[in-house]
């Protein structure tokens, strides 16, 4: 358990990145599962409701809204409803694209530009649980677009900082396959080798949003997952 900013404890596997009345906000750990699946894993919602329920000694049920997803071996921002009337209204910004999310990703090969925005129709294959991009639209696609840039150049690496437009499965790691940037430690998308944690090397960094009940702007920032290429990627 660790103690955080308001004095409660903390399960040792929940980084809380900002919490109030309707919303929490928390840093999903490479091999955490948003929501239960076929695994039967204890997903990382189930894991917030026991924070919640330690923290104010609620006798029942906790409420809990899944608001949207990161892939299984990706870190980064998650952001949870805490009330039956922030639900909703965030479903409807997610949905509608009002929310600005930015990512990381650590790629073996530079991309061919600095910068740039790529634009792909992505075909979705359950079986496989893969995406594949293609350049122009097919039947049953979906398009797909984010921007890039290259915000630091490592030893053997690249860190790109990614401006999601869309938010397609897979999207992030299928669009940079697609032009030879393999994200570290991601083989199902062309990376020559797996990472030890079994996770790849894409991170939910930054997300703005408008608060469903304040209607401010508020942003959450999350600290990528301690190893030494995300350390290099933070230094200087």
């Amino acid at each position: 358990m660790s103690i955080n900013n308001n004095g409660h404890s903390t399960p040792a596997n929940l980084q809380v990145l900002f919490e109030d009345n309707h919303l929490i906000a928390v840093n999903k750990r490479v091999g955490d599962i948003v929501q239960g699946d076929k695994t039967r894993d204890a997903p990382l919602s189930e894991v917030v409701k026991q924070y919640l329920k330690a923290k104010y000694n609620k006798p029942g049920n906790v409420y809990l809204g899944v608001v949207h997803r990161l892939d299984r071996p990706t870190s980064g921002i998650v952001l949870f409803a805490k009330t039956s009337k922030a639900l909703p209204r965030l479903n409807k910004m997610f949905a509608e694209g009002e929310t600005k999310k930015t990512y990381w990703a650590v790629v073996k090969n530079a991309p061919p530009q600095e910068s740039g925005t790529l634009t792909h129709w992505l075909v979705r294959n359950p079986k496989q649980n893969k995406s594949y991009a293609h350049p122009k639209e097919v039947p049953n696609s979906k398009k797909a677009v984010l921007d890039y840039k290259v915000i630091k150049r490592l030893d053997s690496y690249f860190l790109l900082e990614i401006d999601l437009k869309t938010g397609r499965h897979h999207q992030i790691r299928a669009q940079l396959a697609s032009m030879g940037c393999f994200i570290k430690g991601d083989l199902k998308y062309g990376a020559d080798r797996s990472n030890k944690d079994g996770g790849i090397h894409l991170h939910a960094r930054n997300m703005t949003i408008v608060h469903p009940v304040k209607k401010e702007p508020i942003t959450f920032l999350a600290p990528p997952p301690e190893d030494p290429v995300w350390n290099a990627c933070l230094n200087g």
